[in-house]
């Protein structure tokens, strides 16, 4: 598991985790959310931009299992796309500089 990932994932759901513990903990973390404070979920699905079209999809297509770690992954693999992304565009030195982002 990516340490930069633990570490954007940890600060999004206030946890403390270490990579031996993260998934189990981080799917607690939403299945508790589910039950007790859907909104804070809803807002940090929209704030790492997860596409809802593709939790419902997951979901629907695994009906029987844990909720928590299915979402847990999307956010495990949004957060690896972002950060592939942000380094593609970091070697990218054929840009001029004022048309960079």
């Amino acid at each position: 598991m990516n340490k930069e990932i633990v570490h954007i994932i940890n600060e999004s759901f206030s946890l403390q985790t270490t990579e031996n513990d993260f998934m189990q903990l981080l799917a607690d973390k939403i299945n508790d959310l589910i039950l007790h404070d859907f909104n804070k979920l809803i807002s940090a699905l929209y704030r790492a931009d997860i596409s809802e079209k593709k939790l419902n999809s997951l979901l629907a297509e695994n009906k029987n299992e844990d909720a928590g770690k299915l979402i847990a992954l999307l956010f495990i693999e949004r957060q690896s796309e972002k950060i592939r992304s942000r380094q593609e565009h970091r070697r990218d030195n054929n840009i001029k500089e004022e048309d960079r982002w």
